[in-house]
């Protein structure tokens, strides 16, 4: 009974639009009062510790270095880049938004700051070029869903502290998703643009100036965004070479950030750092403190063993890995909807990981798969971040969004079902490292 009171008492704040934090927190101090299994010290003590952790320092600075990123003229940049390589295609605009999110993922780490920078660039543009205001606000609020997938990644970092797994192999592994996923949407963006002629304006604009003018130089693009393109290689580059480790890496992806910033793009001075920094510090203290709030619930969970009767309920269901893999992706799914990545990463990944283990899924594999998963929850209502943040951008109602979500959703899933089922997709990258 204790332990349905404690999931209870947080599901009917959930239900109440209580912040997940502030719901964690109390559902877990409320539980503690009634039942008295332990001291409220030790609550007050888990608060401490679970931040005390190396690793965690990551997510302060790769939090900074997107939006040092995101005021010092580097997407713009990548943006710029990725538009002279597709040319006169069909839906080159939605491809670049596609393209221009994978960089940028590839050092911001965080799905709301890729849809916060590109879309709030390219929306505007594909409006302009005709582009249906729904379908130009589900896709980049889709192709923000790469933030946590391509590497680096916070959620990946979190799973990785919880779970003992190495955040390098994790990283590793997220490529070839990141990959398939940006792939799939360009797909569709072609043959969408195509068949309803958005951006053909523009298209034939486009190709009347190359006909007069002759093509634009790639070569000049790409010293134009040489060093937007230095940041992820740097990172990435240096990670897997193991120059540096994860969370050194993103204290370099900061000073890298802000020395290009400053110093080579000059799109901001040091008078105006303060206030990236108080960006930066109020999404990473929201971050930190439900970080502790939720490996406390987690701990008072683990008390009443629920995670070992979740993992016994799912095996009796079935003993076939594929089966459990299923029913957890689906429960997953459906936990995304209405939960915050971080808290159901952090509540959750210790909850099914013995379930999974026991049937021979490698933990790795699973954080990949649990990675994937949640992030798509960032593109469904009701708690889709990642939709609130495209409708601001594209002064667009969110129901205008749906029918093109569900496409865009279907190339999600259909990685994520790739994923889940061919388990080298992810795995041999990582096994390269031994």
């Amino acid at each position: 009974m204790s332990g349905i009171f404690l999931i209870g008492v947080f599901l009917v704040l959930l239900f109440l639009n209580t912040p997940i934090m502030i719901g964690i927190g109390l559902s877990s101090v409320l539980y503690l009062l009634v039942f008295h299994p332990v001291p409220m010290d030790m609550l007050v003590n888990t608060y401490f510790t679970a931040m005390d952790s190396f690793p965690l320092i990551a997510i302060p600075f790769f939090v900074l270095a997107g939006e040092l990123m995101m005021q010092g003229g580097i997407s713009t940049r990548l943006i710029n880049f990725c538009r002279t390589l597709l040319g006169t295609i069909s839906g080159s605009l939605g491809m670049v938004t596609c393209l221009a999110s994978m960089v940028f993922a590839a050092v911001a780490g965080s799905g709301t700051a890729t849809v916060a920078c590109i879309g709030g660039i390219t929306i505007p543009e594909m409006l302009k070029e005709k582009y249906d205001k729904g379908f130009a606000s589900a896709l980049a609020a889709t192709a923000g869903a790469l933030g946590p997938i391509i590497p680096p990644s916070v959620t990946m970092i979190l799973y990785g502290v919880i779970c003992g797994v190495s955040i390098t192999k994790l990283f590793i592994g997220g490529i070839v998703p990141g990959a398939l996923i940006t792939i799939g949407l360009v797909i569709l963006v072609y043959f969408v643009s195509k068949a309803k002629g958005y951006g053909a304006e523009a298209l034939e604009a486009q190709k009347a100036y190359i006909r007069e003018h002759g093509k634009p130089s790639k070569w000049k693009a790409f010293k134009e965004s040489f060093w937007s393109l230095l940041v992820p290689v740097i990172i990435l580059g240096g990670i897997y070479g193991g120059i540096f480790t994860p969370t050194e890496a993103a204290v370099v992806a900061c000073v890298v950030a802000m020395f290009i910033g400053l110093f080579i793009y000059k799109e901001y001075t040091v008078k105006e750092l303060p206030k990236v920094f108080k960006k930066s510090a109020l999404t990473c203290g929201t971050i930190m403190l439900l970080v502790a709030c939720a490996t406390a619930m987690g701990k008072l969970l683990a008390l009443e063993q629920i995670p070992t009767k979740i993992a016994a309920g799912l095996l009796s269901i079935s003993d076939n890995k594929y089966v459990v893999l299923l029913i957890i992706n689906i429960f997953l799914l459906i936990v995304g909807m209405f939960m915050e990545t971080y808290a159901a990463v952090i509540i959750l990944a210790p909850v099914l990981l013995p379930a999974v283990t026991s049937l021979g899924v490698d933990p790795l594999h699973f954080g990949l798969i649990m990675t994937i998963n949640l992030t798509i929850g960032l593109c469904t209502p009701p708690v889709g971040v990642n939709l609130f943040i495209a409708t601001r951008i594209g002064n667009c109602p969110i129901e205008d969004m749906f029918k093109w979500l569900l496409p865009m959703l279907g190339v999600l899933i259909f990685v994520l079902m790739l994923v889940t089922y061919i388990p080298q997709l992810t795995l041999f990258l990582p096994g390269l490292l031994g």
